[in-house]
């Protein structure tokens, strides 16, 4: 099929273009609106060694992902609740938590998902804060050139996670209608492309010049 040919089947069914589009980005826009939202919220605790040693930073890096391990816990998911009043369980805390370690950045990251961004922000805070608090008690225990303290790197913030932004949602409708227009449009050409109408559909079907034709009998 040539170029010229697909612009002309495109101008002869642009309705149907349009009616896509418009249907499907209204569509989606109307689906978005009635998502409930959620938000994310991160933090950072920054691991540091007392003394800027070598095998007392390999070490820490070790025990980085054992620190993510104490603090994804049903016993700290418990306390984070007690301490703010959540009216959950500490499994449903920690289905909306999520816990990373990265050792090339000496960093702990926490990031939670609530319905609401500032509880969010306020939970994410509180497990920072804990896992502070435990370092620093188990700190106690060492030597004071052996400890390895934890800070927080800045105040948890928040941003949404769903539904995305209302241009996005619109764009991704379009482009969706956009396909889909496309689809309906190239096979309705292909069922009509085995209908015979005129002497030059004679012609392409069968590669015989029409010398005439029989003209229409009025009833």
């Amino acid at each position: 099929m040539e170029f010229g040919q697909i612009v002309g089947i495109l101008r002869k069914r642009w309705w149907i273009i349009g009616v896509a589009v418009v249907a499907t980005a209204a569509s989606a826009f109307l689906f978005s609106r009635l998502q409930t939202p959620t938000y994310h919220s991160t933090v950072e605790v920054v691991i540091q060694p007392a003394r800027p040693d070598f095998g007392l930073t390999q070490s820490a890096k070790t025990l980085l992902r054992s620190y993510m391990t104490v603090a994804d816990s049903n016993f700290w998911a418990q306390e984070v609740i007690d301490r703010l009043r959540l009216d959950m369980t500490p499994q449903q805390l920690r289905s909306n938590a999520r816990f990373a370690a990265e050792d090339d950045r000496m960093v702990l990251r926490i990031e939670i998902e609530d319905t609401d961004g500032e509880q969010a922000n306020r939970i994410a805070r509180t497990w920072a804060a804990l896992m502070i608090e435990w370092r620093n008690s188990e700190n106690q225990k060492l030597r004071k050139e052996d400890r390895v303290g934890a800070v927080l790197r800045d105040e948890p913030t928040y941003s949404q996670a769903w539904p995305p932004r209302t241009t996005i949602i619109l764009v991704a409708g379009a482009i969706f209608g956009l396909l889909i227009a496309l689809v309906v449009i190239f096979f309705l050409e292909w069922v009509e492309s085995g209908i015979v109408r005129t002497p030059r559909d004679v012609e392409q079907w069968i590669g015989v010049t029409v010398l005439g034709m029989v003209p229409p009998t009025e009833s």
